[in-house]
């Protein structure tokens, strides 16, 4: 194994997040975690031609035994469907996978959520690798075993919990990441500070420079400081029935904003989700403040800090903000009909408030 900090997510399916340089190459360490003898690399357009015959030949390498079939997805969220989901089902079919297979899911979000999806369901459950190659999936959807895909009238509808037998988070493939998806995943960074450890809040503020400019020992201790945040909260909530759902303060928002777009932000000018996220966690604080729950001041110093990175404050033009709620009536979190958000009592200190009047939401969007 090379040498990595590493991050343990207890609970009753325990597993570890490894975070470094050289990890894609690490046949050893990743054919640990391969029990049986086939393996259905996931990746997509993008991640594959980069990475897929590094993680082929070092699998190959440790275990020359292993049949490694290859599903490639097209790059973006707009893959993230039923429809794909249903041929990386055929491709673990045409594998001949059986029970002990393991799917190796190289990408970011879309890949590791429809990947772990597939291995959640294929013969009622297989294992699931975890290799993150963005820094939104390295600090967010890799860990916690949330798996889905989305459908038109909503994001991550249809899905299951499945948690992953390892994650690795090679920091080397982030040197190929385009800066707006640099951005996009400290949108997520961003977030934990923000829901409950001001201290790291105010360390993102003095190592934006860094963090900015990829450097390799803040982007490691960023993303393992984040990791340790989600291990911390899936620990005790592995199926967000109550304090997981703080990890969604945001995305609640930043789901209306991305369906409505018709999902997208690779290539065009629809927001990504760690760029929904952004908008969504400032509407949270407005709304927070609106509320009289939160101070101004800190949706203020918020904004600003999400502004600094480079990431959108306002809803785009042209959302209507009565579709952006009708949107959000779909949340998952919202219990009886009624609207049921994260939202906090500033910087540091996110909860779930139930019930919360659709008229607010509304002149929230409106503003």
């Amino acid at each position: 194994m090379n040498h990595a900090r590493t991050v343990d997510v207890g609970g009753e399916i325990p597993y570890t997040i490894a975070i470094g340089p050289g990890l894609l190459g690490d046949g050893e360490a990743l054919a640990r975690h391969v029990r049986g003898r086939h393996v259905l690399l996931v990746s997509d357009s993008v991640v594959a031609p980069l990475y897929a015959g590094t993680v082929r030949e070092a699998l190959h390498t440790a275990r020359p035994d292993l049949a490694i079939g290859t599903f490639i997805l097209p790059a973006g969220e707009e893959s993230k469907t039923l429809a794909h989901f249903g041929h990386a089902i055929e491709a673990l079919a045409t594998l001949g996978a059986t029970r002990d297979a393991c799917v190796v899911a190289l990408g970011g979000g879309v890949v590791g959520d429809l990947a772990g999806f597939a291995a959640a369901c294929w013969m009622r459950g297989v294992d699931c690798v975890q290799v993150p190659t963005t820094l939104l999936s390295m600090v967010d959807s890799s860990v916690g075993g949330k798996t889905a895909v989305d459908i038109p009238q909503g994001k991550n509808l249809v899905g299951a919990f499945h948690p992953p037998r390892a994650v690795f988070a090679d920091t080397d493939a982030l040197a190929t990441l385009p800066a707006r998806e640099l951005r996009a995943g400290l949108a997520e960074v961003i977030k934990y500070g923000a829901i409950r450890d001001a201290r790291f809040f105010q360390w993102l503020e003095q190592e934006r420079q860094a963090l900015l400019a990829m450097d390799g020992q803040a982007l490691a201790l960023a993303i393992a400081a984040s990791c340790e945040h989600k291990a911390e909260i899936v620990d005790r909530d592995p199926l967000e029935k109550g304090e997981r759902a703080l990890l969604n303060f945001g995305h609640t928002f930043g789901h209306a904003i991305e369906t409505e777009q018709g999902y997208g932000g690779l290539g065009n000018d629809n927001l990504n989700h760690g760029e929904a996220v952004a908008v969504g966690m400032v509407l949270a604080a407005r709304l927070s403040a609106d509320l009289g729950l939160a101070p101004a001041a800190d949706a203020d110093r918020l904004e600003t800090t999400l502004r600094d990175y480079g990431l959108p404050t306002r809803i785009p033009v042209g959302l209507a903000p009565e579709r952006l709620l009708a949107r959000m009536r779909l949340d998952k979190k919202n219990l009886a009909g009624r609207l049921r958000l994260v939202l906090w009592r500033g910087l540091g200190r996110a909860e779930v408030v139930p019930d919360v009047d659709e008229s607010r939401v509304l002149a929230v969007l409106s503003g």
